[in-house]
């Protein structure tokens, strides 16, 4: 179905939710592990959440519409670890190490850099304008995560290091999704993909001794909840909805707006510190990515031929990321 082909409406109602739940993760994802250990809970939320997709597309559809390949059930695991495990995953352990919220979404709005990064390794000429983002990005980035001022802590090292890594997973597994075999429906290919994200890191939280410590509160589990539900099954399919519906460029935008929502909300439900550091950084990094993202668009209208290479771009979260 064309972009054109349904109201102004429902576009309007789907890019809300991908913009307030994608940028809200976040911080749904602090208050979780505020409470319970990172790795364990964010397993339990992929295998949740992955089970309850499953069971519906079954109900909708039959179980055979779950059937997979060899292959494609590989290629959905492969994806699965790399795009949520460890690309999301690995942001709940940084949060934990004391890294905002709100720093958190900044640092993976950089996720189309990385992939600009991937294109140039693997052979392609990017834009100079495309190359001129990454240069800002991580100008951006300086500002953001080193100590300045009369703050001579900065950022802790560790929780920093730990998103700045898990941002580089997910845009690897977003650049290299094209190449590898998957199911032809996308929901089938999401509820294998958040199955194999949390089975990796259940198993990782076993292997790394996790331990809950005391009961788990009401606040940690509504946002326990939140995240299955809105984070990994809603935002989701409110965007697969809008690549088929609205224009990419149009959709892109939630690159923009993710962060701004995040900081936002960490400041007002966490009282997380806004400072100016983390208002120039995030703006360079937001610009950065706004050149990236631009350049790579319109060099893809250009030459009239597929979208898919953008629609990988856009890949942001995380099968919600997300999220």
């Amino acid at each position: 179905m064309s972009p054109g082909s349904v109201g102004r409406g429902p576009i309007a109602f789907a890019l809300f939710l991908v913009y307030v739940i994608w940028g809200s993760v976040y911080l749904a994802i602090r208050l979780v592990i505020e409470e319970a250990p990172p790795l364990g809970s964010m397993g339990a939320r992929f295998l949740l959440a992955g089970a309850l997709m499953a069971a519906f597309l079954a109900c909708r559809g039959g179980w055979g519409r779950l059937r997979l390949t060899w292959r494609e059930a590989a290629g959905a695991a492969f994806l699965g670890v790399l795009l949520l495990a460890c690309g999301n995953g690995l942001t709940s352990v940084g949060q934990l190490h004391g890294v905002p919220s709100g720093v958190t979404a900044l640092l993976i709005a950089m996720v189309p850099l990385w992939i600009c990064v991937y294109r140039t390794l693997s052979g392609d000429r990017p834009r100079v304008l495309e190359l001129a983002g990454v240069g800002v990005g991580l100008i951006g980035l300086a500002i953001l995560v080193l100590p300045h001022g009369g703050d001579r802590s900065g950022l802790p090292l560790v929780g920093v290091a730990v998103i700045v890594l898990s941002s580089p997973s997910w845009s690897f597994g977003s650049w290299i999704k094209p190449r590898v075999w998957l199911p032809r429906d996308v929901y089938v290919t999401a509820a294998y993909q958040l199955l194999a994200a949390g089975a990796a890191m259940s198993l990782a939280s076993v292997a790394t001794g996790e331990r809950l410590d005391g009961a788990i509160g009401s606040r940690a589990w509504g946002a326990f909840g939140y995240l299955v539900v809105f984070g990994s099954i809603i935002g989701f399919t409110a965007y697969a909805w809008l690549l088929h519906h609205a224009p990419l460029s149009l959709v892109a935008t939630h690159t923009y707006v993710n962060p701004v929502v995040a900081v936002a909300l960490g400041s007002l439900v966490l009282s997380e510190p806004v400072t100016p550091a983390l208002v120039i950084g995030g703006a360079i990094v937001l610009v950065s990515v706004v050149l990236v993202v631009g350049a790579h668009a319109r060099t893809r209208v250009r030459e009239d031929s597929s979208a898919t290479d953008f629609k990988v771009l856009l890949s942001d979260q995380k099968v919600c990321g997300g999220g």
